[in-house]
């Protein structure tokens, strides 16, 4: 019986949105076993927009839902329109957006809120004991999520910056270092986390920690 994952996107694009390459390996990882993807996003605006030919912030506007639907080839919907019962699990790959848009962790660390739509259909999810896998910097959104729930312990990598373990670490989350080509699976709380392009140094190494990941996401799920 296939399962069907839910992928969280926040844009399009490394510095402002979803990490392309991640998005994209996560998707390829999921499908070749057997997944039905459905692709969502919150409805509202990126809370920056990067040129990313010179790396500098332009003063636009741009839908999180919009951006994504490149990455999804239209077939998008807004988090808010998702029935959490169809879903099997959840992906969530890193890029600035997991950390500015689906969350304040880039500007506020320790401190930070997590959109109320993404943490809604997470705490859908876990209710339901249902698998969750983040990327790169998304792992910080389950970290809060876990705490504001009352719980404590979970297991999630991102790489090996003693500074962001230590803001996961205030959290209430257990740190464990990785590299690219790793993951980590918490198997108590059904959370997969992989450190992607924190420390893949190129999309090949990437495909590697990602592929695990999304194989322990669907054996989970």
């Amino acid at each position: 019986m296939s399962k069907t994952i839910g992928l969280i996107l926040s844009g399009s694009g490394v510095k402002d949105g979803s990490e392309i390459h991640e998005a994209t390996l996560a998707l390829l990882g999921l499908v070749k076993r057997g997944a039905n993807i459905v692709f969502m996003a919150p409805s509202g605006n990126q809370s920056r927009v990067m040129n990313h030919a010179t790396m500098e912030e332009v003063d636009e506007t741009r839908s999180m839902l919009v951006e994504g639907a490149r990455i999804a080839r239209g077939e998008i919907v807004p988090i808010s329109d998702v029935d959490p019962s169809t879903l099997d699990g959840l992906m969530i790959p890193g890029g600035f957006g997991a950390a500015l848009n689906l969350s304040t962790f880039g500007t506020k660390g320790r401190d930070m809120t997590v959109h109320s739509d993404v943490e809604g259909i997470i705490n859908k999810l876990l209710d339901a004991s249902k698998p969750i896998a983040a990327l790169c910097i998304a792992p910080p959104i389950l970290a809060r999520v876990f705490q504001n729930r009352g719980g404590k312990g979970v297991k999630l990598t991102i790489g090996n910056d003693p500074a962001t373990a230590a803001e996961l670490e205030a959290m209430g989350a257990v740190h464990v270092e990785s590299t690219a080509s790793e993951f980590v699976v918490d198997e108590s709380h059904k959370v997969v986390t992989t450190c992607a392009y924190m420390l893949a140094s190129d999309i090949a190494e990437l495909n590697i920690g990602i592929d695990k990941a999304c194989q322990a996401l669907m054996e989970l799920a």
